[in-house]
């Protein structure tokens, strides 16, 4: 029965590997000027929204300290990078399943622990996470609020980054700083901006065009609009429900919202950011070389 049970095993593993082997994985973060606008729960329902296009994709919760995106469903891992840089566990131990079978990697202390690494500790994490190359079609990496030297890091090494921010004043000021910061150290980082809570689209567009238009003039960088995200009382309804509003709420306003972004995200062709290595394998060898 157990020998059975393996040869299953074994059997959806290299369907898994022949329906990989020609898959590129994007890597995306998601990112915010500051706390409190929402980004993990965009991050989480994007998720959702794109794999309910035929996308298979992966949410690495990079938030230290703050990693809530298990929280945001109700599901508590029993593993997290924590353990994997411990070399305790392998990447598909930590790999947990949610909502709509969408997989998650919770991130814990784990990031923290990153950056002090031993050599033997950091080559066991690259050789692990390499394995995911192909894995998915998309990995989402939710960082933390603001320019930490670790979220810096992430920025750097995808080949895109979404900002999400608000109609706030605050907000809006927040997430343009940041844009300009890693500007300032690297050009031709490809930037998107996802405006959440807006009370209409007028609202959304006015927000974004405040720091696209500044960002244009002073940084010489466009930076295209991914949409606009209702200020809709079904997500704190949800969120206290501890279910993603996208499967609580799936006709209420923000999640036909996160349709159409994911429609758009789809239909459209992603700009190759030109600093940035391509894949899971090119992102870690970037990541690598940032930390040195």
């Amino acid at each position: 029965m157990n020998d059975q049970a393996q040869m299953l095993r074994d059997l959806v593993q290299k369907r898994e590997l022949a329906r990989s082997a020609g898959r590129k994985t994007r890597i995306i973060t998601v990112t915010s000027g500051k706390g409190g606008v929402g980004k993990s729960n965009f991050t989480l329902n994007f998720a959702l929204a794109l794999q309910a296009k035929g996308l298979k994709v992966l949410v690495f919760d990079a938030d230290i300290g703050l990693a809530n995106i298990d929280v945001l469903m109700g599901v508590t891992p029993k593993y997290n990078l924590y353990h994997l840089l411990k070399k305790e566990k392998t990447i598909w131990e930590i790999i947990h399943t949610g909502y709509n079978g969408l997989e998650f990697i919770g991130g814990g202390s784990g990031f923290n622990d990153l950056l002090d690494l031993k050599e033997e500790e950091l080559n066991y994490f690259v050789e692990q996470v390499s394995q995911l190359n192909g894995h998915c079609d998309v990995i989402l990496f939710d960082t933390g609020a603001g320019l930490s030297k670790e979220t810096l890091k992430f920025i750097l090494a995808a080949e895109e980054t979404i900002v999400v921010t608000t109609p706030e004043p605050t907000s809006i000021t927040d997430a343009y700083a940041i844009i300009k910061m890693v500007n300032n150290l690297q050009s031709g980082i490809n930037f998107r901006l996802i405006i959440n809570r807006v009370t209409e689209p007028k609202e959304g567009k006015q927000t974004a065009d405040k720091i696209t238009l500044v960002a244009k003039k002073f940084l010489q960088m466009d930076i295209p609009t991914m949409g606009f995200v209702s200020d809709d009382n079904h997500i704190s309804k949800a969120v206290k429900r501890q279910i993603p509003f996208t499967v609580a709420y799936p006709h209420s306003p923000a999640s036909r919202n996160l349709q159409e972004i994911a429609d758009q995200y789809v239909q459209g062709r992603p700009v190759e950011n030109a600093g940035a290595a391509s894949g899971v394998k090119g992102f870690l060898s970037k990541m690598m070389r940032l930390m040195k």
